[in-house]
C-alpha cells in the first residue's frame, strides 16, 4: 500500500479463544478504502467471529481491529464512525413497516432524517414495498432492509457477512448487483462468504481463512495466477475402453472412474486433443463438463479440503 493510503479496516495479530477452541488466531489483514474486500472461507472458519470483534460485538484475546485508525478497544462506540453493516442475518420489529423499521433507527442513531430514509429505502429497491410490515418480507427483502439500514450512518465502510446465504437465485443475484452499485459509488466494502464464485464475481481483494487462520490474501488476480488445472468429468459410450486414451494422452492426468465417469485434470489445448482423440476412436461424448473451477480447485486445496492441499504452498501462509 502507497504511503497516504486510508485502511477502512485494519486487523493485528487477532486472536479469540473459547475455551480449549481456537476460533480466530493471529490474524493480519488489510482491507484498503475503495475496495470490495471478500473474505472467504468455509463455515466455521472464524468470519463471523473476526467480523464480530470489528463492531465490538466479542473482545479478543490477543491483538485488535482497527477501523480507519481507530480501535474499538480504546475508543469504544466512536471507532466505529464511518462503519455500517452487519454480522449474520439482520433482524427488524415484524409489527412495523421496513420504512417505520428504518425511521427508529435513525433516531436512536440521533443522525439524518426523512429523507435519507427514502434515500436507503430507494437505493435497495424496496421503496415500493416500504409501508409493508417487516414480517410480510422476503429473506431477500430482509437482507436488503439491513443494507438500508446500514446506508442510514452514511457509511464509508460496509460490512455485510454472508448477504446472499439462504436467498433464492433472483434473491442472490439482486443483493449481488446492489453490491456492485454501492462499490461503483466509492464505498469501502467487506464481504464474507463462504462462495468462492460470489467473491470472484465482486471483489478485487480476498483473504481466506481456514480454521482460524488466513492461509491466502492478495487480489483477485493474483489468486487466479494459482489456480490449477481444472478437473473435469466425462460421460461416453464406453467409459472402461475411453479410460486408456486420457492415460496416454500428452498434458492429460488424474484419470479415473468413478460413479459420473471418467475423470481426469486437464489443461483447455490438451481437452481439445483428448475429445479428438474420443472421436477417431469412435467413443461418443454424452456429456462433458469441469467437475469444479480452477478457482473452486485452489478453495478446497487451501482451506484442507481438497486431495492435493500442500502446507509448502506458497499462498498458505501459516496454515500448519
Amino acid at each position: 500500500m502507497a504511503p497516504g493510503d486510508v485502511r477502512a479496516l485494519e486487523a493485528r495479530q487477532v486472536t479469540k479463544r473459547y475455551g480449549e477452541i481456537t476460533a480466530v488466531s493471529g490474524v493480519d489483514l488489510l482491507v484498503p478504502a475503495g475496495s470490495v474486500f471478500g473474505l472467504l472461507g468455509p463455515n466455521g472458519a472464524g468470519k463471523t467471529t473476526l467480523m464480530r470483534i470489528a463492531f465490538g460485538l466479542v473482545k479478543p484475546d490477543e491483538g485488535e481491529v482497527l477501523t480507519f485508525g481507530r480501535s474499538f478497544t480504546r475508543e469504544g462506540v466512536r471507532a466505529l464512525e464511518g462503519v455500517g453493516g452487519f454480522v449474520e442475518t439482520p433482524r427488524f420489529y415484524p409489527y412495523l413497516s421496513g420504512r417505520e423499521n428504518l425511521r427508529v433507527l435513525q433516531r436512536l442513531d440521533r443522525r439524518g432524517s426523512d429523507a435519507d430514509v427514502e434515500e436507503a429505502l430507494e437505493t435497495v429497491d424496496l421503496a415500493s414495498r416500504g409501508n409493508d410490515r417487516a414480517r410480510t418480507y422476503s429473506y431477500g427483502m430482509v437482507q436488503r432492509l439491513g443494507v438500508a439500514s446500514s446506508l442510514l450512518r452514511q457509511p464509508r465502510l460496509l460490512v455485510a457477512d454472508e448477504p446472499t446465504n439462504g436467498l433464492d437465485p433472483a434473491g442472490i443475484r439482486d443483493m449481488r448487483t446492489l453490491i456492485r452499485r454501492l462499490a461503483q459509488r466509492g464505498l469501502t466494502v467487506l464481504l464474507s462468504s463462504h462462495n468462492m464464485l460470489e467473491v470472484a464475481d465482486l471483489c478485487d481483494r480476498v483473504a481466506i481463512m481456514s480454521h482460524g487462520r488466513v492461509v491466502f490474501r492478495g487480489t483477485m488476480d493474483e489468486l487466479r495466477a494459482q489456480t490449477p488445472k481444472p478437473v473435469y468429468v466425462a460421460s461416453t459410450s464406453d467409459d472402461r475402453n475411453a479410460r486408456e486414451i486420457p492415460a496416454r494422452a500428452a498434458g492429460v492426468t488424474g484419470v479415473s472412474l468413478d460413479g459420473d465417469g471418467l475423470v481426469f485434470t486437464a489443461s483447455e489445448p490438451a481437452l481439445h486433443d483428448l475429445t479428438r482423440e474420443f472421436a477417431r476412436s469412435g467413443i461418443g461424448i454424452g456429456h462433458l463438463a469441469a467437475r469444479e473451477t480452477p478457482l473452486e480447485t485452489l478453495f478446497f486445496r487451501l482451506t484442507g479440503h481438497g486431495d492435493l492441499y500442500d502446507e509448502s504452498h506458497p499462498t498458505a501462509e501459516a496454515a500448519a
